[in-house]
């Protein structure tokens, strides 16, 4: 079964999450970034979210996480929770 790594930044409106993308984009760390401003307990942890798999986490989550480039940013995603930037960092 297909499993991905990867990391994310959960905050609160689109807005906040564009720009966080800019500012990772313009050389901030991703893991800073999430420590100071993700709502997730991940944040603390550099938004990291270990390893799962398909199915494992929210639908639209789950379809950028396993549709994308690696080690690119990913988002605005929009699910129930909010507002995510995502980077997944492997997959195999």
């Amino acid at each position: 079964m297909t499993q991905a790594t990867a990391r994310h930044i959960l905050v609160e409106t689109e807005a906040k999450c564009e720009e966080l993308k800019q500012a990772i984009e313009n050389g901030q760390d991703f893991a800073d970034v999430a420590r100071e401003h993700s709502r997730c307990p991940s944040g603390r942890n550099g938004g990291d979210l270990g390893s799962f798999g398909p199915g494992q986490m929210v639908p639209e989550f789950d379809k950028a996480v396993f549709n994308s480039d690696l080690n690119t940013v990913i988002g605005p995603v929009k699910t129930q929770f909010g507002y995510h930037l995502l980077e997944v960092t492997s997959r195999n």
